[in-house]
């Protein structure tokens, strides 16, 4: 009697599996872990550009601000910061113009995310191991945030402050958890208000450095630079 014929069937192959959701991010579970040399073959954040617009305009040019502040203790990853920023950039760019902005994205995705991946096809639980040596591969990035923290600001001139809120409010969308938007009441990026700004530069105990201004103080040594553009400056020549 002849053997019968014995089919071989082909092991099922590992699957590129899609993007987890969120949720499985989300929260902050564990400590921060960082790309170090100890954690090697983490791969880029998909966000390359944190600053984008008229980027390069001087502090006097744009003086409404406004943020995005995060309401929960949580987890975003590269993939959304760079989809709010892509949201917020198109948006801002078809009201304002490229040159009648300045978005800067606040934090930057350093924690990676580990993901043991599992098979779905058919006959994977021949092939895997379920919760044995369950420690997973780098997978991407996410930013860790508390409540309070920005996650973008946007400044502009004061016709703008409606389409940077609406700007703003669509980048809302590609985030998880609850975020708030707030008109500050400084002077653009800096940490003085109205007012102080104008009187500071009046007066020239502040002076424009980029798109942020420096703080020049009228006691201690005198320098080249207090000299030139402290306070006392148009005093001296009078």
């Amino acid at each position: 009697n002849r053997s019968p014929l014995r089919v071989l069937v082909p092991r099922p192959a590992a699957t590129n599996m899609g993007r987890r959701p969120a949720r499985c991010s989300r929260f902050q579970k564990n400590k921060p872990f960082i790309k170090s040399r100890y954690c090697r073959g983490v791969p880029d954040p998909k966000i390359r550009i944190f600053d984008c617009g008229n980027k390069k305009a001087g502090v006097d040019v744009f003086p409404f601000v406004a943020h995005l502040v995060s309401d929960e203790k949580e987890q975003i990853t590269s993939c959304a910061l760079e989809a709010a920023r892509v949201a917020c950039n198109k948006y801002m760019i078809k009201e304002c113009g490229k040159d009648g902005f300045h978005i800067r994205v606040r934090c930057h995705p350093h924690h990676v995310i580990r993901q043991n991946k599992m098979l779905s096809c058919a006959g994977a639980d021949r092939l895997s191991t379920g919760m044995r040596h369950s420690y997973g591969k780098p997978m991407e990035r996410a930013a860790r945030i508390g409540i309070g923290d920005p996650i973008m600001s946007v400044r502009s001139k004061d016709p703008n402050a409606d389409a940077v809120v609406e700007a703003l409010r669509r980048a809302k969308f590609k985030f998880p958890g609850r975020q708030k938007i707030l008109k500050s009441t400084k002077w653009g990026m800096t940490q003085w208000d109205r007012e102080e700004y104008v009187k500071g530069r009046k007066e020239k105990w502040l002076s424009a450095s980029g798109n942020l201004v420096q703080y020049v103080p009228a006691h201690g040594r005198l320098t080249a630079k207090n000299c030139q553009t402290g306070r006392f400056c148009d005093d001296e020549e009078e």
